[in-house]
């Protein structure tokens, strides 16, 4: 499935590689969350008669300046993933759903990996008989700095994740550097006249976002800043999976606010659904506003 709206100069597109259940609880994926604003949720997020968290893992392929940029690369095909088994041995149609797009390889200018956790980097390699290679063998590799060095496993720094990030360094993300495509960037990267990376960390040290601006339209490409809708509503809920909670929580509510004051579309990696979203504020409590229209 493909679906596209414009944004000013930037044409952007969502592409799936996987929608379903993650096989955690609400309780499990968001421990500080509260019951209330899972009722009622879009059974996109929460299936509700076995109450698991659903998500989507996609790629968002924005179209600007006269190239191609990736934005986040999913899972991937073939990984061992010991354990994270839910996104062990996928064997998708990704590069078929690619290039379904208009999208071939080769074409690929630029490859954002908002930050270096096991389902955003997946697609950066394939395997060729045994060994991973680029996926995109003409595209520079955009990773941030501070998520390199702490991921790479010769620093072997503690992790909220123990083993569950466990070759996803090797597979997906030392082979890349190794043929030289990589820009490790710190303290922001200007991609282009419309699109920026800036830090926002917490979800990872060196989690990003990426802002787009073209004429009137703006847009936040958050990554993991939010998982749940819930996270709008309750913007002190953090995953499971936050390395620092407090600096993700700070890192939430500071983009929520300049969502909510410029007007910018949020566009998370993993929502479902409508994908994307406008929210408002009163005071320091969010609402969503309107969704857009990626259905």
């Amino acid at each position: 499935m493909t679906d596209t709206i414009q944004l000013g100069d930037v044409t952007v597109t969502r592409v799936w590689e996987y929608y379903g259940t993650v096989e955690m609880t609400p309780g499990q994926f968001f421990p500080d969350s509260s019951a209330e604003p899972w009722e009622g949720i879009d059974p996109a997020f929460l299936d509700p008669a076995m109450n698991i968290v659903n998500s989507a893992i996609q790629t968002w392929v924005l179209r600007s300046e006269g190239r191609t940029i990736l934005v986040d690369t999913g899972v991937g095909n073939h990984k061992e993933r010991p354990y994270a088994p839910v996104w062990a041995h996928h064997d998708s149609d990704f590069l078929g759903n690619l290039a379904r797009a208009g999208v071939r390889p080769q074409d690929v200018d630029v490859v954002v990996n908002t930050h270096l956790h096991i389902d955003h980097v997946g697609w950066n390699t394939y395997l060729d008989d045994r060994e991973w290679v680029p996926t995109f063998p003409n595209a520079t590799y955009l990773m941030p700095k501070a998520d390199f060095t702490f991921w790479d496993p010769a620093n072997d720094n503690p992790t909220v994740l123990g083993r569950g990030n466990q070759n996803v360094f090797e597979d997906s993300v030392a082979p890349v550097h190794q043929a030289g495509q990589t820009l490790l960037w710190e303290g922001g990267h200007r991609i282009d006249g419309n699109l920026a990376l800036e830090p926002a960390p917490g979800h990872t040290p060196g989690s990003s976002v990426l802002t787009l601006t073209s004429g009137t339209d703006r847009a936040l490409f958050v990554g993991d800043l939010m998982h749940s809708p819930v996270q709008i509503l309750e913007p002190h809920v953090n995953s499971c999976f936050c390395e620092d909670p407090q600096g993700a929580i700070a890192t939430r509510r500071r983009l929520l606010g300049q969502a909510a004051d410029t007007g910018a579309l949020v566009v998370p990696a993993h929502f479902p659904g409508g994908g994307a979203l406008e929210v408002s504020r009163d005071g320091d409590r969010f609402g969503i506003k309107e969704w857009a229209p990626f259905r």
